[in-house]
């Protein structure tokens, strides 16, 4: 196999084996990025030149004994909203052209500190606000297993870089489901941990009781080893957990046999592709004979989520998105007072979608229409987190689709609604603040990733995992996409 489509934790082995060294994985997946950026656009910066000196940093720490850990030499790439000290950070938006943070996310600091290289930055909807990464300012990302179709979003960059091979492994941020969907589109694992167990210092924020950022990879053991690297209290992130933390692969190969696995009812039904709903019950009909007891359950206020997720998202979003003036950073357009510089940069600096979630969530936090909708929006969230709750009193972890649909043709969800809908199965569990995560279980018969979502209760990412790997070794996903196995 090319070193480029090894999986991370092969590729550790194979660190410490001496059958490569972090140079080798370094030029491989840069090369598999000149051979792929033409089509897929996965990046907006690769930072070879730093990539290759972090690389050589690390052959040279191992070679004297210094290790550092599963990440120690492996190349993974950011999501472009995740700051990094002196590289363009821009969020896929005009409005950050140029802008070089002064400092690191914390989870950059982490992913320095474990050793691991930092490619580039990785493409996605702008701000965050999209489900295709079409919504990009510097144009979209195609999916690696048809160029015709996107890769989700908006995380798709990061989730067609792993698909493709131009990194090993990713960071994305999932709001409403950003780093599942990519996931589930692009034939990957991706992964949401509980809210606040992963800090948010240094991500641009989106929405910021809903944001979370986790990883995107090949493989469930890769999830694991690269969520340990970035996992942990941070006093910088006012949000971030203060207590104990799992240990996250407690019960990795633990199996099914005696667990309790529910399936949600309310993901189902119009709406959804026939390979869809058909992969979850093959997926399903595996665990029962793995030994999982298999129980039907009801989350009435799910089908308020969507509803909910669009009022609560863009009210956060309209007052994290004020920052953006024109005054202290990015791009600014003049004019003859302060307000109308800073009416003329925001019109162009932000893109349709941005607006658009702006103007609704202002409107829904306006005077007159606060009780009304962000009020009830977050009164539906109460009681979804405590129908969650509720649920996980019964059973260990919850299953559904991650996504209603394979990926769809560019263009194909241009009314607004239709787009928000591809979020549906992962929405609910941001709102209740619950890790999940979405495994790559088969394709459909166009060739086209399938993805089976598992939900947990908060702090439950070892059982997680655990249910996960089951179904990802059942399933025995190992496809790589028609272009990558044709560069290979």
């Amino acid at each position: 196999m090319a070193l480029a489509d090894l999986t991370i934790t092969d590729a550790a082995a194979g660190l410490r084996s001496g059958a490569h060294t972090s140079v080798d994985l370094t030029e491989a997946v840069l090369e598999r990025a000149s051979m792929t950026e033409a089509e897929i656009h996965a990046y907006l910066t690769i930072d070879r030149e730093a990539a290759l000196e972090a690389a050589s940093g690390a052959d040279q720490e191992l070679a004297s004994g210094h290790d550092r850990g599963t990440l120690h030499g492996i190349p993974i790439a950011l999501k472009d909203n995740m700051c990094q000290r002196g590289v363009e950070t821009t969020a896929a938006s005009q409005i950050l052209a140029g802008y070089r943070p002064p400092y690191d996310a914390t989870v950059v600091t982490r992913l320095r500190n474990a050793g691991s290289v930092l490619i580039g930055k990785a493409n996605l909807d702008e701000f965050a606000m999209g489900s295709s990464t079409e919504n990009s300012a510097y144009g979209p990302t195609r999916n690696p297993w048809d160029t015709g179709r996107v890769p989700g979003g908006s995380s798709g960059g990061s989730a067609a870089a792993v698909a493709a091979g131009s990194a090993l492994g990713a960071l994305g941020s999932d709001t409403g489901g950003s780093i599942r969907q990519p996931g589930s589109l692009c034939g990957v694992v991706g992964m949401k941990p509980t809210y606040g167990t992963v800090s948010r210092y240094g991500l641009i924020a989106f929405a910021s009781s809903l944001d979370q950022i986790g990883p995107i990879t090949r493989t469930v053991d890769d999830a694991v080893a690269l969520l340990q690297g970035i996992t942990g209290h941070d006093p910088l992130d006012a949000t971030s957990w203060a207590g104990e933390y799992p240990e996250l692969a407690s019960e990795l190969d633990a199996g099914v046999a005696g667990k309790r696995i529910g399936v949600v009812t309310e993901f189902g039904g119009e709406g959804y592709e026939p390979a869809v709903t058909a992969a979850l019950t093959s997926t399903l009909d595996q665990l029962s004979d793995a030994g999982a007891d298999i129980v039907e359950v009801s989350l009435p206020t799910v089908e308020l989520a969507l509803s909910a997720y669009y009022l609560i998202a863009p009210a956060e979003c309209s007052a994290n998105l004020a920052r953006f003036d024109g005054i202290r950073y990015g791009l600014r357009l003049e004019g003859e007072t302060t307000e109308e510089m800073m009416a003329r940069t925001r019109a162009q600096g932000f893109g349709p979608e941005v607006i658009r979630r702006i103007l609704l969530g202002t409107y829904a936090l306006s005077a007159g229409y606060y009780d009304a909708f962000y009020g009830q929006a977050h009164k539906a969230r109460t009681v979804l987190r405590n129908e969650f709750a509720a649920a996980y009193e019964q059973v260990d972890v919850l299953m559904s689709p991650t996504s209603p649909t394979v990926a769809f043709p560019f263009d194909a969800k241009s009314d607004p609604l239709s787009m928000y809908l591809s979020d549906v199965c992962t929405i609910p569990s941001n709102l209740s603040g619950d890790p999940a995560i979405s495994v790559p279980v088969g394709l459909d018969d166009q060739g086209l990733p399938l993805g089976v979502q598992v939900m947990a209760p908060a702090m439950g990412e070892p059982v997680m995992f655990a249910v996960a790997k089951e179904i990802e070794r059942l399933a025995g996903f190992d496809a790589r996409p028609r272009m990558v196995q044709e560069l290979a």
